[in-house]
């Protein structure tokens, strides 16, 4: 079964990442925190009795049962403590997500909080992608320019602090989905990103209209979101949404830390 499914299925993912019985697969590689693929749902037990092991396939993934999907699992309890940012930086994860579907950019993967082997922590639906493609690959084609541009806005506007060329990934349907935003929504500017080629560009009208419901929007309008942030955080979410709608255009760099390392 493929992972892939249309925006209009984010509801039904959403509540599989919750509900679904899910199982530990193994630990994902390169990662600084604890991060998990798992699988969710399926005739997993039908599966298992068939044979006792969950075989992988030619790209290194499980074979899912039938009907199952995957998602990346990532428990509060594995991540390392950092200076600047509080803990349950999986909380950050799922703001990412509530962020972009309030804004109906669709950037980020499904993500929901859930509370599993290891404690509760984020779970990201699972996007089967080319990893060797990535934002400069992207880059290369025009046809990917308006969605990196609007993931640009959202990085400003969610003040991410690793957008890695290695953290946007394509699927079968060539959308574009952001991955690994548990360092966004700080207070101070930390922008870090490797999408800078657009600077200076103007802003689409659509994005524009996202930022200004954004910039007048109250807590009881962001749904969910103030679970997740702080006051000041959010506060500062819509600064950022109206500086933007201000200067009509993707800023350019203005630090000398404005890329992550490594790139990819």
């Amino acid at each position: 079964m493929t992972n892939q499914a249309p925006a209009a299925e984010y509801e039904l993912i959403e509540s599989r990442l919750r509900n679904d019985p899910l199982s530990i697969e193994g630990r994902m590689p390169w990662s600084s925190n604890a991060t998990f693929l798992v699988t969710l749902g399926g005739d997993q037990q039908a599966d298992q009795q068939a044979d006792d092991r969950v075989e992988s396939n030619e790209e290194g993934f499980p074979d899912l049962p039938a009907g199952a999907i995957m998602g990346i699992y990532k428990p509060g309890r594995g991540e390392r403590p950092l200076w600047d940012f509080p803990r349950g930086l999986f909380r950050r994860e799922v703001a990412a997500y509530e962020l972009s579907q309030w804004l109906g950019w669709e950037v980020i993967p499904p993500t929901v909080v859930r509370d599993s082997e290891y404690g509760p922590g984020s779970l990201q639906w699972f996007i089967e992608t080319d990893f060797s493609r990535h934002y400069f690959t992207f880059l290369e084609d025009e046809a990917f320019h308006p969605q990196l541009k609007r993931m640009a806005v959202f990085d400003v506007v969610a003040n991410n602090t690793d957008r890695k060329g290695g953290h946007v990934l394509a699927d079968a349907n060539g959308h574009l989905w952001g991955i690994d935003n548990g360092l966004c929504f700080n207070e101070d500017p930390k922008l870090r990103t490797v999408i800078w080629d657009f600077a200076g560009e103007s802003l689409p009208s659509e994005l524009l209209a996202g930022l200004g419901r954004l910039a007048k929007s109250s807590n009881e309008e962001l749904g969910v979101l103030p679970d997740h942030l702080s006051p000041d955080e959010l506060s500062m979410v819509r600064v950022r949404a109206e500086r933007l709608l201000e200067s009509g255009e993707l800023p350019a760099p203005r630090s000398d830390h404005a890329y992550p390392w490594p790139l990819i």
